[in-house]
């Protein structure tokens, strides 16, 4: 089965438990899974070839979490990743103008940088699910089938 590196934004925590299930759920699969809650550079390059799923959410602001920030613009800076496979869930409130403004960020960098999308991106929004797991639970099943 497939290496997976969650990379994970968040503010509030409601992205680590989405990841926390995510990595049960994968692992129930068979993949080998791997959450990075401060990721760095060197994570991310790990899994050149292999699988990344990032999920973050998303500030006030639209903005990334400071936590993955840094993951960010190392990636900007690196500029190329076209062997890297990805998916994205994106948390956010459509109460605020730039909904799900991290996650969308973060999935047109890895665009820019080649990386390969595997699946849809995923937007939750709050004002909908207070309780992300249950709309993101689904989605990751079906993107571990297709990793």
């Amino acid at each position: 089965m497939a290496e997976v590196g969650i990379f994970v934004g968040t503010v509030y925590g409601n992205a680590l438990l989405v990841a926390e299930e995510a990595e049960a759920l994968l692992t129930q699969q068979g993949h080998h899974v791997t959450i990075f809650e401060d990721p760095e550079i060197a994570d991310w390059a790990r899994y050149q070839g292999h699988y990344s799923l990032v999920i973050t959410s998303t500030t006030g602001n639209g903005d990334l979490p400071d936590n993955i920030r840094s993951l960010y613009h190392a990636i900007k800076d690196a500029g190329y990743f076209p062997h890297h496979r990805y998916g994205l869930v994106a948390l956010g409130d459509s109460g605020y103008e730039h909904f799900c403004g991290g996650g969308k960020q973060f999935d047109a960098l890895l665009k820019d940088v080649a990386a390969q999308r595997v699946g849809d991106m995923l937007l939750v929004d709050a004002a909908e699910d207070p309780e992300p797991e249950q709309v993101t639970n689904a989605w990751v099943e079906h993107w571990g089938h297709l990793i």
